[in-house]
């Protein structure tokens, strides 16, 4: 498996590097106000893929925070319950879904 997988990059990469020596006539990028940038095509690819994976990082960060959050407080609610259940002698709620498969449903 760790064999593929290198195979798998080196692959990717011959195709990434024999695209980025195809693309290297000079394009114009226009702007408004008629500024204009001029480069090979590659750099300009590049620095848009780059860009999107920048921002749909971000986006994506924002509901990662608000699950960490939420799992925060599920803990401290689930921390109160034992001790709430230690005072009263009850058993403990199960934890983790793999030790319930022991048991049997009524």
């Amino acid at each position: 498996m760790f064999y593929l997988k290198w195979i798998v990059r080196i692959l990717v990469f011959i195709l990434l590097l024999g695209f980025a020596i195809k693309n290297v006539e000079p394009v114009t990028v226009k702007y408004f106000l008629n500024y204009q940038w001029q480069g090979p095509l590659i750099v300009f690819l590049l620095v848009f893929f780059i860009s999107g994976v920048i921002v749909g990082l971000l986006v994506a960060m924002g509901s990662l925070f608000k699950q960490r959050r939420e799992l925060q407080r599920l803990r401290r609610e689930l921390n109160q319950l034992e001790k709430v259940n230690e005072l009263t002698n009850q058993p403990k709620p199960i934890r983790d879904i793999s030790t319930a498969a022991h048991i049997d449903a009524v």
